[in-house]
C-alpha cells in the first residue's frame, strides 16, 4: 500500500491516478491524511497530472489550519492504493525498533483520539441528515485559453477534474472569440455556502499551461 516515492514522477503519477475519482486521500473532507501526503511532495505537480495538481492546490489553501484538520497522521505508506512499493517502509521499521516498552501508551492515546474523531464525524454526519434548505446557484463560466494552439479538450478535462463538495459540472461548448481562438463556456451548479466563484477561479487558473483567464458569464440563484 502507498504511493511509492512522491519525490519522483512515478510516485506523482500513482497519486494522480488515485485521485481521478476522489477529492481527498481519505473520506469526504480534508484530513491529516491529506496533510501527510501533501508534506511528502516537494513541489506542485505538473499540469499533465491534473488530478494531483487540483488536489494539491486545494489542500494548499488549508496550510494555515492544517494542524486543526481531523484525523491522526499515520506513516505515509499507510495511504494510497495497494500493491505499490513504499520506500518509507524501512524507515518505519527502524522507528519501531527504537521504541521502548512504554510505546504502547502512545498507541493507546492515538487510538483513543481516533475513536473520538470517529464519534465526532458520526455525530456530524447524523446531524447533517436533517432536512435543511440549501441555497444553490447556477453559474456559467467563460474559460479563455492562451491562443488557438491550446488543446481545448485537455483544458476542459482539467476544469472538470476540479471536485468540491457542493459543486456539480454541467454542459459545455466552445465559443469563437476571434482570430481562430475559442473559449470554453461551461455551466455548473454550486451550493452557495460551500463553493464560491473565487474558489473556482483560483483552481481553474492554476492550470496555467492552458488557461489565460476565467470570467463569470452568468450567475442565477436557484
Amino acid at each position: 500500500m502507498g504511493f511509492g516515492d512522491l519525490k519522483t514522477p512515478g510516485g506523482i503519477k500513482v497519486l494522480n491516478d488515485f485521485l481521478a475519482d476522489k477529492s481527498y486521500i481519505e473520506g469526504w473532507v480534508p484530513s491529516q491524511a491529506d496533510v501527510a501526503v501533501f508534506d511528502a511532495i516537494p513541489s506542485a505537480p505538473s499540469t499533465v497530472q491534473c488530478h494531483a495538481l487540483r488536489w494539491y492546490n486545494h489542500i494548499k489553501s488549508f496550510q494555515n489550519q492544517k494542524g486543526s484538520l481531523p484525523g491522526v497522521k499515520k506513516p505515509l505508506g499507510q495511504y494510497g492504493p495497494s500493491g505499490v512499493e513504499d520506500n518509507t517502509a524501512a524507515d518505519s521499521k527502524d522507528d519501531d525498533d527504537d521504541m521502548d516498552l512504554f510505546g504502547s501508551d502512545d498507541e493507546e492515546d492515538a487510538e483513543a483520539e481516533r475513536l473520538k474523531e470517529e464519534r465526532i464525524a458520526a455525530y456530524a454526519a447524523k446531524k447533517s441528515k436533517k432536512p435543511t434548505l440549501i441555497a444553490k446557484s447556477s453559474i456559467l463560466l467563460d474559460v479563455k485559453p492562451w491562443d488557438d494552439e491550446t488543446d481545448m479538450a485537455k483544458l476542459e478535462e482539467c476544469v472538470r477534474s476540479i471536485s468540491m463538495d457542493g459543486l456539480l459540472w454541467g454542459q459545455s461548448k466552445l465559443v469563437p472569440v476571434g482570430y481562430g481562438i475559442k473559449k470554453l463556456q461551461i455551466g455548473c451548479v454550486v451550493e452557495d455556502d460551500k463553493v464560491g466563484t473565487d474558489q473556482l477561479e483560483e483552481q481553474i487558473t492554476a492550470f496555467e499551461d492552458y488557461v489565460q483567464s476565467m470570467d463569470v458569464a452568468a450567475f442565477n440563484k436557484i
